[in-house]
């Protein structure tokens, strides 16, 4: 799941529970959604991002939005969330996580979440959220102001999140939790950290194998400390997540998808299962359901620029003849390439993988090329 740069604020920055933790670390910090926010440890940005990649890295994102949907059984909170998501949730088995989308009345993206649906039996009734930082107060209000009698959503701001990403994470947190080794991705387990109560997820940013774990704040930088003292981990802050998000061709909230796409456009049509597609009944269905039998006008793309000049997000995209068919949101260097990428919204008659395309970069053209995303293999563990 993605987030989106925090807007200017007078508004003083938050703290998660992890701050006291990242300066003693050495890490640079920077306001982000909101909240003072690891961006580099001392290492640098590069080689957390390679560390990452063939090791494990723990990132705080305890300042994402968590929160309980809570009914009387699956099929109400379910059908609640149903009607403001085009995934199919009545249908998601026990123990398994959903990634989709919450949308408007025009089928615009007004964030994207992760949904899980508890393994445990007792918990029948009850759905996971986890949201964007810097949407969480609006995705909250959205929420609660659609539904129905009978179901409640409960904030879960007593909780922190870290993402264990990599590799190695499986091997580093079996060591303290032996259940998760075997789960799949896309998996959810309610489970104990030694001692400590935890929510472990097998899923993440980074296009890696890995976990998100979801504990109370009280507990979370004893948790921290014990990962961080495995010799495989090392923290990682924001610059590199976003690269390494970047490589695996995730989205980016408020960059790469927003209110003025929808989830077509984005690329985003495998999070829409064939029930919901055929169906409807989410917000904005009319449009999709016409771009998905007529296509969309434009489609969310890679982009392989040739030579070493990066693309960065509000570059132009041309074709061959200079005429401007897109715009990149997303662009940068990609440690694990050895060289720039991008992403970006292309017009539908030249998102074909392969297409030569032109970016304008400073005035000058650069050549490039559509390709397909990922642009470095997703590791995911699929059991």
């Amino acid at each position: 799941m993605s987030e989106p740069a925090t807007l200017e604020s007078d508004a003083p920055l938050r703290r998660t529970p992890l701050h006291s933790l990242h300066l003693s670390l050495g890490a640079k910090m920077a306001g982000f959604a909101g909240y003072d926010m690891p961006i580099q440890y001392p290492i640098g940005i590069l080689t957390e991002h390679l560390h990452t990649r063939s090791q494990a890295g723990l990132f705080d994102v305890s300042h994402m939005g968590q929160g309980f949907l809570v009914g009387r059984n699956h099929a109400a909170v379910a059908q609640a969330l149903e009607a403001l998501v085009p995934a199919d949730i009545l249908n998601l088995a026990p123990g398994r996580q959903r990634y989709t989308q919450f949308l408007d009345e025009t089928g615009g993206i007004l964030d994207d979440l992760m949904v899980t649906r508890p393994a445990d039996p007792a918990e029948d009734g009850v759905l996971m959220l986890v949201v964007n930082a810097a949407c969480k107060e609006q995705d909250f209000a959205h929420i609660e102001a659609h539904l129905p009698a009978g179901v409640k959503f409960m904030r879960a701001p007593h909780r922190a999140l870290l993402a264990l990403q990599g590799p190695k994470a499986a091997e580093v947190l079996a060591r303290h939790c032996p259940d998760t080794a075997t789960m799949p991705f896309m998996s959810g387990l309610s489970t104990k950290f030694g001692t400590i109560d935890c929510h472990v997820s097998r899923s993440g940013y980074t296009g890696e194998d890995g976990y998100e774990i979801s504990v109370r704040l009280d507990k979370v930088e004893r948790m921290a400390r014990a990962l961080l003292a495995e010799p495989e981990v090392k923290p990682i802050g924001l610059g590199a997540r976003d690269s390494l998000r970047l490589e695996a061709g995730l989205c980016l909230y408020g960059h790469d998808i927003d209110r003025m796409t929808s989830p077509v456009e984005g690329s985003l049509v495998w999070s829409m299962q064939k029930r919901r597609r055929e169906e409807g009944g989410f917000p904005g269905a009319e449009r999709i359901q016409r771009e998905l039998r007529e296509g969309a006008s434009r489609k969310r793309v890679g982009i392989l620029p040739e030579g070493r000049q990066p693309a960065r997000e509000g570059t132009e995209v041309t074709d061959a003849n200079g005429v401007k068919i897109g715009l990149v949101t997303s662009g940068g260097f990609g440690p694990s390439l050895n060289g720039p990428l991008a992403m970006g919204y292309v017009d539908a008659a030249h998102a074909a993988v392969g297409t030569p395309v032109q970016l304008v970069v400073r005035g000058k053209t650069l050549a490039a090329k559509i390709v397909s995303m990922p642009f470095v293999p997703h590791q995911y563990f699929r059991g």
